[in-house]
């Protein structure tokens, strides 16, 4: 494990851009954050609320789920987060263009219904993208949890499953014909069959949500957001589990690779080959790079 940048502010969606350098959020923080190849950090934007998960869109910008904003518990100099936060007004998918720093608000609502915490998100090749929304947690409450669909443009958004436990990560298989959900207070990994864009395949009662369950890793294990490889295997950071979980895409094989962190949170794959997982450790705030067993799938829109 190679250690890329450390004193960050609980960092999250990494993406690996066309110079080497890395952008992560700092949900913490409030930023977009850039990673020089020496560890040097630069606030690209203060978004404010609570950025999470990002992708690099078709446009060059990045899109980025704003969770709308987290209370956090503090322990000396580690971070994690707890409930809704005091000044939350609701989430939303901004757009940031990074020579400039300026971003735009795509979408917060859905129709009639608010955006609660949009969490992570992947683009499809046609230049739409799909993304979770975790909801958020309060003292004696919790919401439930959707996947949308939404074109880059701001044009149309679509509530494509719902009723979910904390749906966190989010991901396309190699062709892109199935979608992949990681929930994580049950530690499950979901799949559906993608018809057309923003159009999923579901499977009939009593399937949860129409959709298949590709595997559970039990125990204590809690998934975060996912990375998909080039052999469709799928790599869920596991948080407390410190951990990421490959599953194969029958769900047959699990296999855990252990990470020294107590939140494990995401991974993206870039390097040479495409076989170096960044891996963001946001306990201690630090972006990692491992060599990793085979080569990750290079994302659409991916240089």
């Amino acid at each position: 494990m190679r250690i890329i940048a450390t004193g960050l502010r609980f960092p999250e969606g990494p993406v690996v851009l066309p110079d080497g350098s890395i952008v992560v959020v700092e949900v913490e923080r409030g930023t977009l954050s850039r990673i020089r190849r020496d560890g040097r950090v630069e606030i690209v934007a203060n978004l404010g609320g609570g950025p999470n998960g990002a992708a690099l869109g078709p446009d060059g910008r990045i899109y980025v789920c704003n969770n709308g904003g987290l209370s956090w518990i503090r322990q000396g100099p580690t971070l994690r987060p707890h409930l809704q936060a005091d000044t939350y007004e609701g989430g939303s998918i901004d757009v940031v263009d990074l020579a400039t720093g300026k971003f735009e608000r795509l979408y917060d609502r859905c129709g009639a219904n608010r955006l609660k915490g949009p969490n992570d998100i992947v683009f499809d090749r046609q230049g739409g993208f799909w993304f979770t929304d975790i909801g958020k947690r309060r003292e004696r409450e919790v919401d439930l949890g959707f996947v949308y669909w939404a074109r880059d443009d701001g044009s149309e958004i679509r509530e494509v499953a719902g009723g979910l436990v904390t749906p966190n990560g989010i991901g396309l298989s190699p062709n892109g014909g199935t979608l992949y959900v990681a929930e994580t207070i049950p530690g499950r990994l979901w799949a559906w069959d993608v018809v057309a864009p923003g159009e999923l395949r579901k499977r009939a009662w009593p399937a949860l949500n129409g959709a298949t369950l590709v595997a559970g890793a039990g125990g204590q294990t809690r998934f975060d957001s996912l990375a998909v490889a080039a052999s469709g295997n799928i790599c869920v950071a596991a948080l407390e589990a410190c951990a990421i979980i490959e599953i194969t895409a029958d769900g047959s094989q699990v296999r855990r690779h252990p990470v020294p962190d107590l939140q494990v949170t995401n991974l993206c794959f870039g390097g040479s080959e495409m076989r170096t997982a960044f891996v963001t450790l946001s306990y201690e705030g630090r972006l990692v790079a491992l060599d990793w067993h085979e080569p990750g799938l290079k994302l659409n829109y991916q240089s």
